[in-house]
C-alpha cells in the first residue's frame, strides 16, 4: 500500500510540472478545498465536517478524527478559465503598447491525495495523515499578441502536508499539520524573467468540538508561508534580482449539522480571513480578504449523496498601488505594477457548485465527483482591464478499511444515513 501511495505521489508530480496552469478556482492564489473530490461539490466547506480526507488534512487537522480505520483517497481536478485583458493605453518603459485578448494559457490538472490512519499511541487513539496536495495554481499567457513584449505569468504550489489529530475529550479535538511546500514561479514581469523553484515550510493547528445532536464547530490557524524566488527578474542589461513572495497567514472558522432530516441533510459553513497585509509581493496588490461558504449534503439513500453550493468572497484588490512589489522596483513604477495587478486579478465574487457521492460503488471503495463555475467579473488598474471566469471538475476515489459505521448523532461519529 504504501509503495503504491509513493507511486501516486510521484506520477501526479510528474503531471502537474509538465503542464500549464490555468488562473481558476482560487481566494486569491490558493484553493482553500474548492478543488477536492467532496467538499469541491459543498463550495469547500470543509472546516468542521469535511466529507473527503484531502479536505481534512489540508483544512482544519482536527477533523481528521472523523475519519476511521484506514482510508486513503486518490483525487484529481481539471480547471479552466477565460481570461481577457484591455491595456488601454501604452507603457513605454516596459516596451507595451494597447492590445486586447485572452490569455492562451490553457486548462491544467492539479492532483490531491491523501491517507489517513488511526493508531493508539501511549492508550490514546491518535489519527496520522499524510497528504500531497496543490495549494495554488495560477497563470496567464499574452505572448501570442506582440504588443504585449512577452507578458506571462505562472504559479504552482504543491504541499506534502503531515498531520497529526487527538480527541481531548469524547467531544474535543485537536490536530496540527506542517506542510513542506515546492513553488515554482515564472515572471511576471515584462523583460527578461526565468523559472525559478523555491521551498518553504508552513504549519496549522486548529479544534473541533462537537455540541451533540451532531452540531460541531471548529477552527483553525495556518501560518504565512515565506518564499524567495532568486534571481528572477532582470531589468534591461541590469543584474538579476531576486522577488519575495509569501502566502499570507489564514484563519478558519467552520459549522455544521450533519444529522437535520434524521439524518440525511448535512448543512455546513465557514469562513476565511486572509492577511495578505503582511505578506510580501501580494500586500502590494491585495488587501486581506474575507470569505464565506455555505454548503449542504443530502443522503438519497445509504449509498448516493447529493451535494451544493455557493461561496462569495471580497474582492481584495487594491485601488492604490505602490512603486514596488515583493522587494523589486521594476521599470515603469506604479503603471508597471498595476500591470502585473491585472495578471493576478482575482475580481471573482461568486461561485456556484454541485456534486455526487456513492458509497460502496465498489466493495470498501467511494466515488466522490463535484463540479462548479466562478462567475465572470471584471476591474481596471490603471490603464489595464482584466476579467476573468472558470469552471472545473474535481474526482476522487476513496479506500476504507477498518472504517465501522457509527449512529450519525452520537458524538464524534460519522453521518451514515439509517436504514429504512
Amino acid at each position: 500500500a504504501m509503495r503504491g501511495f509513493v507511486v501516486c505521489l510521484v506520477a501526479s508530480t510528474c503531471v502537474l510540472l509538465a503542464g500549464d496552469i490555468s488562473f481558476a478556482q482560487t481566494y486569491g492564489i490558493e484553493f482553500h478545498n474548492t478543488v477536492m473530490p467532496a467538499s469541491g461539490g459543498m463550495a469547500g466547506t470543509s472546516f468542521s465536517q469535511p466529507q473527503d480526507v484531502q479536505s481534512a488534512i489540508g483544512g482544519n487537522p482536527a477533523t481528521m478524527v472523523q475519519f476511521p480505520g484506514t482510508q486513503f483517497s486518490f483525487g484529481g481536478a481539471y480547471a479552466e478559465a477565460t481570461y481577457n485583458v484591455t491595456q488601454a493605453t501604452p507603457l513605454p518603459l516596459l516596451g507595451v503598447t494597447p492590445y486586447s485578448g485572452k490569455s492562451d494559457t490553457p486548462g491544467g490538472l492539479v492532483g490531491n491525495i491523501g491517507v489517513i490512519h488511526q493508531v493508539d499511541m501511549l492508550g490514546r487513539p491518535v489519527t496520522m495523515g499524510m497528504g500531497f496536495l496543490t495549494n495554488a495554481a495560477v497563470g496567464v499567457d499574452f505572448r501570442p499578441f506582440p504588443e504585449s513584449n512577452g507578458t506571462h505569468a505562472s504559479y504552482l504550489s504543491l504541499d506534502v502536508v503531515s498531520s497529526v489529530a487527538t480527541r481531548v475529550t469524547q467531544n474535543l479535538s485537536v490536530g496540527a499539520s506542517a506542510a513542506i511546500a515546492t513553488s515554482v514561479l515564472d515572471g511576471p514581469f515584462v523583460d527578461t524573467s526565468s523559472s525559478q523553484t523555491d521551498n518553504a515550510l508552513r504549519g496549522t493547528v486548529g479544534a473541533n468540538y462537537d455540541m451533540g445532536g451532531g452540531f460541531t464547530v471548529g477552527g483553525f490557524w495556518q501560518s504565512k508561508k515565506n518564499q524567495n524566488f532568486e534571481n528572477v527578474v532582470r531589468f534591461g542589461n541590469g543584474a538579476f534580482q531576486s522577488l519575495r513572495l509569501d502566502h499570507p497567514s489564514n484563519v478558519g472558522f467552520g459549522v455544521a449539522n450533519r444529522c437535520l432530516m434524521n439524518g440525511r441533510l448535512l448543512l455546513a459553513a465557514d469562513a476565511i480571513f486572509k492577511q495578505y497585509s503582511e505578506a510580501d509581493f501580494f500586500r502590494a496588490i491585495y488587501r486581506d480578504q474575507w470569505v464565506f461558504q455555505l454548503g449542504g449534503q443530502y443522503a438519497m439513500n445509504q449509498r448516493m449523496k447529493l451535494r451544493f453550493g455557493y461561496a462569495y468572497n471580497e474582492d481584495p484588490t487594491l485601488d492604490t498601488v505602490p512603486g514596488t512589489i515583493g522587494g523589486v522596483i521594476p521599470v515603469g513604477g506604479i503603471p508597471a505594477v498595476h500591470y502585473v495587478q491585472g495578471q493576478f486579478a482575482a475580481v471573482s465574487q461568486h461561485r456556484l457548485t454541485g456534486g455526487v457521492g456513492i458509497q460502496d460503488l465498489m466493495p470498501g471503495v467511494d466515488f466522490d465527483l463535484s463540479l462548479g463555475g466562478m462567475f465572470e467579473a471584471d476591474k481596471s488598474f490603471g490603464s489595464t482591464t482584466a476579467s476573468v471566469e472558470s469552471y472545473w471538475i474535481a474526482f476522487g476515489f476513496t479506500w476504507r478499511c477498518g472504517a465501522p459505521i457509527t449512529s450519525c448523532c452520537q458524538p464524534g461519529a460519522v453521518p451514515v444515513v439509517a436504514s429504512e
